[in-house]
């Protein structure tokens, strides 16, 4: 809902940006909110929100206000316009709270500066130079540390945070990062990062890196690199979590088997004969994923194929069927996802009347929102800790 001529100017300036995209449009906010698609009586709200108070509520994948988008340097293209339209953090940590979510994912873009548009999405369109890298990186965790510093979200590194948030009245952060290009394929910045408060790295993005490739372009490396293995194994033993969304086949396989530790796939979803698309994973890899210690996959309210928030209901009971309740968690990517479904947090209590709605039982519902991506986070960190 708009609430300030700024609001206004910004969302007529994101009308514009999706117009220049053409039929994509990666990294852009709808102008208006997603429809729903179905029907929710006070009474079933009620029950969600009655549900959502009495379990955690976890975005696995987010980039809540586009606080990456802060301080950006040497941008490309419409990747500059859409950085102009600035963060809004205050207003997404708002909605978190009004629908009930416990903890989010605050995630960095680590190949962000190196982005251009190519057809419906956006690729690397140049290379970093030395040193870049690194130092956006420590340009957008200061500015999500920054968030916490000020009050207006708590802290997440370890497994008892996600109470002491709930307990303390506000949203909890995770910090993550999309895109393992930071490290420049040294392993041991996985420390560093650790140190700094990053609890999930997303080995890749949208550029074909040191560790691997990437599922949207032509493989360089045809696995997980050498460089990749020293850093999935220095993530295990750091406590990290491991995300295989954006990966290719082969880079994804290769961190599901390097790794002693169940590993994630983000935001994703599975192809299948009746709808395709060069994101989605095939059912092997989402298979590979649920059944190397028990990872989880982050359902994805993308656009595609979709419409509105039913559409998203759909999805969830689609991965259900392909990889079982125990292995399915949410995966947002707020604020800088595809023509999203799912767009605002407020919205919480109405999806989770959806599944609801549908016949998902209430403690297959806890497992979905929160208890799935909360156990591999536990698995993860209690080896180390």
């Amino acid at each position: 809902m708009v609430k300030s001529s700024r609001r206004r100017l910004l969302i007529g300036s994101g009308v514009t940006l999706v117009s220049a995209l053409g039929a994509g449009g990666y990294f852009v906010k709808h102008p208006w909110p997603a429809p729903i698609g179905f029907k929710v009586t006070s009474e079933e709200l009620m029950r969600a929100r009655a549900l959502l108070a009495r379990h955690p509520s976890i975005d696995a994948h987010a980039h809540p206000g586009r606080t990456f988008v802060e301080g950006a340097e040497h941008l490309s293209g419409l990747v500059w316009v859409y950085a102009k339209l600035g963060t809004f953090e205050k207003r997404t940590i708002a909605d978190m709270s009004a629908g009930g979510l416990t903890a989010a994912a605050f995630a960095a873009v680590s190949d962000f500066q190196a982005l251009g548009t190519a057809g419906e999405g956006l690729a690397a369109v140049r290379n970093f130079e030395p040193g870049e890298a690194w130092a956006s990186y420590k340009r957008q965790i200061g500015n999500i540390k920054a968030l916490a510093a000020a009050g207006l979200v708590y802290p997440v590194r370890s497994l008892s945070d996600f109470a002491a948030a709930r307990a303390a009245g506000k949203v909890g952060a995770i910090l993550t990062v999309e895109g393992g290009d930071f490290l420049e394929g040294r392993a041991e910045r996985v420390a560093q990062a650790w140190a700094d408060g990053v609890r999930s790295i997303t080995l890749m993005h949208y550029r074909n890196n040191e560790l691997g490739d990437i599922i949207t372009a032509k493989p360089v490396h045809g696995k997980l690199s050498d460089a990749g293995v020293a850093v999935v194994r220095a993530m295990n033993a750091a406590g990290m979590l491991i995300d295989v969304a954006h990966a290719s086949e082969a880079t994804a396989m290769g961190a599901i088997h390097a790794s002693a530790r169940p590993v994630i796939a983000s935001h994703v979803h599975v192809q299948s004969e009746k709808l395709q698309h060069p994101r989605f994973i095939s059912l092997e890899l989402a298979k590979a994923v649920a059944q190397a210690g028990g990872g989880v996959l982050g359902a994805w309210p993308a656009g595609i194929g979709i419409v509105d928030l039913n559409g998203f209901v759909d999805r969830v009971f689609e991965l259900v069927d392909y990889v079982g309740i125990d292995h399915v968690c949410l995966g947002t990517d707020m604020d800088a996802n595809y023509k999203p479904v799912f767009d605002t947090y407020a919205n919480l209590p109405v999806f989770v009347a959806g599944l609801l709605k549908r016949g998902m039982h209430e403690p297959e519902v806890a497992k979905v929102i929160g208890g799935n991506f909360l156990r591999v986070f536990a698995a993860v960190q209690v080896a180390v800790n």
